[in-house]
Order: C-alpha cells, then sequence, then structure tokens
C-alpha cells in the first residue's frame, strides 16, 4: 500500500514539475520524438515492403515457374542471355506433351504467354503502353482468375483465335468511364477486339507493373496480329506441389533441356526464373532501411537521452532543499529515487506519445497521397515506441535520480 501511494505521489509531482516547465520539457523531449517517429516510420516502412511484396508475389504464384530468355536477377554478361535461341511459344505443347507422357510429373500444365505494350482505343479514348498479352484459357489454370464483370476466355475462342479481350479494372474506367464494358468492342493495332471480361482489382507488381492497365487476348490472334514479342514468349508452367517447387523445377529444366535436344555437357541456354528469385533480394533491401533506421533512431534517441539526463541533473541541483526537507521529514531514499525517476519517464513518455501522433499523421498523408501504397499502422508498433520511450527515461533518469536519493539531509538543506 505505502509503494501505491509512494508512486502516485511521484507521479502526482512529476506532473506538477512538466506543467510548470511545459517549454524545457518539450525541448528535453525533443531528441526523443524524432526518435519515435524515425523506428514508427521505419516500421510502417518495412511491413509495407512486406506487403506489397506478399501481394505482388501472389501475382506471380508461388507454384509457377517461368521458362524465359533472360533471368529475373541482375545480369553480369547481357549479350550472352541475348544470343539465346528465342523461347517460342509451340514450347508449351511440346511440354504439355512431356507432361501427360512422364508418370507421376511434377508438373500440371504449361501456358505460352507473350506480351507487347500497344494502344488501345474506344471512340474517341485511347490508352497508351498497355501491357497486352497472349496466352490460351488454360491460363486459369496457372493463377486464378477473378472477373469482377463477364468472364475470362473459353476454349473455343482460345482455339480459333477469336477477336475477343479480357481487360483490366484502369482500362475499363479509362475507355469506357462508367459504361459497361462487356460486347464492347475495342481497337488494338488494326483489329477491333469485343471485350468479354473485366478483371477484379489485382494491384502493381513491386509498383513497378500495374495488373490492372493489361488486356489479354487470345494466344492464336495475338500470334498472327502482333509479331513483336511473338517468337520469345514467356512459358509460365504450374506445379502440381508447391512444397516440391525445387524438384519440380529440375524436372522441367530435364524437359526444355530435351526439347532443345541440349547434349549433357551443354549449358543451359534458357532460364527457369520463380518468385523466389525476388525473394532473395528483398532481405538485402529490408536489412538495409533497418540499420538506417536504428541509426537515426539511436543517434535522436541518445541525444534525446543525454538532454534528459542533463535536465534531470539541473532539476536535482534547484531543488536541493526541497529533497532535504523531504528527507528530514522521513523521506526515504526508495522515494526519492523514485520522484525524479518517474519525471524522467514521464517526459520521454510524453515524448513518445507526440511522436507516435506526428508518426500517424505523417502516415495519414501518405496514405491521401498514395492510395495504392501498401502500408499499415500495426498496434503492434505503439507498444514498441512507447516501450523504448520507457526504457529511455528510466536509463536516461536513474543517474541523477539515484544522486538524488543518495544526498545527505543536512547537507541539502545546507546547499543555497
Amino acid at each position: 500500500m505505502r509503494a501505491w501511494m509512494e508512486l502516485a505521489e511521484s507521479a502526482r509531482i512529476a506532473g506538477e514539475q512538466l506543467l510548470a516547465n511545459r517549454t524545457r520539457s518539450f525541448l528535453t523531449g525533443l531528441g526523443v520524438i524524432i526518435g519515435i517517429i524515425a523506428v514508427t516510420l521505419m516500421g510502417i516502412a518495412v511491413k509495407g515492403i512486406d506487403t506489397g511484396f506478399d501481394q505482388s508475389m501472389n501475382m506471380l504464384g508461388e507454384d509457377v515457374l517461368y521458362v524465359e530468355q533472360y533471368p529475373w536477377t541482375a545480369i553480369d554478361d547481357f549479350w550472352s542471355y541475348k544470343n539465346r535461341p528465342d523461347i517460342k511459344p509451340a514450347m508449351a505443347d511440346s511440354l504439355n506433351t512431356i507432361i501427360a507422357d512422364t508418370p507421376n510429373s511434377l508438373l500440371q500444365v504449361a501456358v505460352a504467354a507473350p506480351s507487347v505494350f500497344a494502344t488501345a482505343t474506344y471512340g474517341k479514348r485511347q490508352l497508351t503502353n498497355v501491357y497486352l498479352m497472349g496466352t490460351t484459357d488454360a491460363y486459369s489454370e496457372i493463377i486464378p482468375i477473378n472477373c469482377r464483370d463477364g468472364r475470362f476466355i473459353d476454349e473455343i475462342e482460345s482455339r480459333g483465335g477469336r477477336n475477343v479481350c479480357v481487360i483490366g479494372i484502369d482500362v475499363a474506367q479509362g475507355l469506357f468511364s462508367g459504361e459497361y464494358p462487356i460486347g464492347k468492342r475495342i481497337r488494338i493495332g488494326e483489329q477491333e477486339y469485343e471485350v468479354v471480361g473485366v478483371f477484379e482489382k489485382q494491384g502493381s507488381f513491386l509498383g513497378l507493373f500495374s495488373f490492372d492497365s493489361q488486356i489479354v487476348i487470345p494466344l492464336a490472334a495475338y500470334s498472327k496480329y502482333f509479331k513483336t514479342g511473338a517468337e520469345n514468349a514467356s512459358i509460365r508452367v504450374k506445379v502440381k506441389d508447391k512444397t516440391r517447387t525445387q524438384e519440380a523445377k529440375e524436372e522441367l529444366r530435364s524437359d526444355v533441356r530435351r526439347i532443345r535436344g541440349l547434349l549433357p555437357e551443354a549449358e543451359d541456354n534458357f532460364t527457369i526464373n520463380e518468385q523466389q528469385a525476388f525473394r532473395s533480394t528483398l532481405g538485402p533491401v529490408k536489412a538495409g532501411l533497418a540499420i538506417a533506421g536504428l541509426f537515426i533512431t539511436g543517434l535522436a534517441l541518445f541525444v534525446g537521452a543525454i538532454g534528459i539526463m542533463n535536465i534531470t541533473f539541473v532539476s536535482v541541483k534547484e531543488r536541493t532543499r526541497e529533497i532535504g526537507t523531504r528527507k528530514a521529514l522521513g523521506a526515504r531514499r526508495r522515494t526519492i529515487l523514485l520522484q525524479f525517476l518517474i519525471e524522467a519517464v514521464s517526459v520521454c513518455l510524453l515524448a513518445g506519445v507526440i511522436g507516435l501522433a506526428l508518426a500517424f499523421l505523417l502516415f495519414a498523408l501518405v496514405t491521401i497521397a498514395f492510395p495504392s501504397f501498401p502500408i499499415s499502422f500495426s498496434p503492434g508498433l505503439l507498444v514498441v515506441a512507447l516501450l523504448i520511450s520507457v526504457i529511455t527515461g528510466v536509463i536516461s533518469g536513474f543517474a541523477p535520480a539515484w544522486q538524488a536519493s543518495r544526498l545527505s539531509p543536512v547537507e541539502a538543506l545546507r546547499y543555497e
């Protein structure tokens, strides 16, 4: 009971001191405020990167392998990859034949997906740099297809190469501006295509490419009218069991070498890409961001802690006679220690709350300015930020509080 009374009394005194020295308390806690803003924004940024990366990787598929000419990682010798033979769309048919003839194959289906950037027109409205991809109805087996309106291309349209298309939501809004797009005809290149479906909103890939600005047409129609990119496709292969992706990758590598007639000693003249290539590059980015954030946070908190320690020492000097009086009236060392320690913690805690409020304001502004940026304000960050504030207060306030508690009552009362 006595301990609770001492704690309550110390908290009351700390509150009175903060109110009596508002400006000094704010300036003292400025370093802590900056540190809390830094650590909070760092946490938001790291979580945003994770969220955005996971959303982007979901579009690639954890269980999808990509047979392509170039690797997704950094290229040391560009010309060695440039001189590789093209990845022909017909390779997908050859792969599907091998998969069908292979008992217990780890591969499910292969689909060609050549692409090019094109211009789409409807009436007087025009969109440039639209991502145009040709593929078959089997593409829905590779990556789940969700259409907001209409449907995906079917087998008959795929085999016959009919002039139909499925468009992204940004394309729909840009070309039709509120009109119902299904059944309308848009012009891509020299041909018109009937809109049979509109994809659900899918977002962007690492903030670089928007899946909502794409148009998908049957592969046969693409090969007929768009020669650019038609001879160098991306072959996407579905894996049956994603826990055995690496085994499936070796099987696919063997199949592609067989199709290309490569001798055992010959190097691969193709690359099998997977989303793991991007994941391996994410770690260093997050580590760099964390190191930079922790450095700024640590520096700001260090400066803030020194300032709080200095001001607390000054406060002890200013109130030496008060300390002597309280000790003469029976105050214990523990009571004096707790009083100044709580004052230091209160300054840090108040600074932490202000820092969190400012960080939340910046977060809100970023959310308004960049609504598609995947960031979220985690409740865990609140706990971490406040915990850091309390620890900083304890560390910075302990030495002066200890000094105050060790003062002799006689010497303290004689202090001028």
